[in-house]
């Protein structure tokens, strides 16, 4: 006859095998110095960085990097397993690559927007998933970014691009939890579930080819 042990703690799960371990991640959005109107849509790489905001999963902490500090922000990027953005790839890595040395293109990236899109076929704002999902929209528009620049109050500019940073970063933390979020449509202002993998590697992809000259 086939004789069993008794369960014990020793036959409990690990942690690691409980919870699948989270990337070394970052959360990055930035703000612009110039408009599309005064440098053309094409031409992202010659809208200038005013500030990049970030959050840094291994400190906890967030921190807002001036253009002069880019360099301080090149290393972490490096170490990086992943950078989660909202458009990152179509907007943020294209104003910033001219000013880095590493390629973005090689950078291991999840943009929520991009993977939001996929399932519902279209565009969505960070305000309607912030909003439906977290029950907080942005607190302003990016014009207002470039104006806060002009008027030398980078405090307040700082603010606002962590906000941002914070926004993302709770969307990406809901989605690897409960494997989707919400958007509210601005077509008959409705809220839609949309359901996300975001906590699997698979998600994860490289960037595209990007300008490498400021001008």
């Amino acid at each position: 006859m086939r004789s069993f042990r008794p369960f014990g703690p020793q036959d409990e799960p690990s942690l690691s095998e409980k919870t699948p371990r989270r990337l070394n991640y970052l959360v990055l959005d930035l703000e612009t110095k110039r408009t599309f109107e005064e440098v053309g849509r094409n031409n992202l790489h010659k809208l200038g960085v005013s500030v990049v905001g970030v959050y840094d999963d291994l400190t906890g902490e967030y921190r807002a990097y001036e253009e002069a500090e880019i360099p301080d922000l090149e290393g972490r990027l490096k170490s990086a397993e992943l950078v989660v953005g909202f458009n990152i790839r179509r907007f943020d890595f294209p104003v910033l690559a001219p000013y880095l040395f590493l390629s973005v293109d090689g950078l291991p990236v999840l943009d929520l927007m991009l993977e939001i899109e996929k399932v519902r076929g279209h565009r969505v704002s960070l305000h309607s998933v912030a909003q439906a999902t977290l029950g907080a929209p942005k607190t302003g528009h990016g014009i207002e970014a470039i104006e806060l620049f002009r008027g030398g109050r980078m405090e307040e500019l700082k603010r606002y691009c962590l906000n941002d940073v914070k926004l993302t970063r709770e969307i990406y933390d809901f989605g690897c939890s409960e494997n989707r979020v919400f958007f509210i449509s601005n077509r008959d202002w409705k809220k839609y579930e949309i359901p996300v993998n975001w906590k699997e590697p698979e998600t994860v992809k490289k960037g595209v080819s990007f300008p490498t000259s400021l001008f």
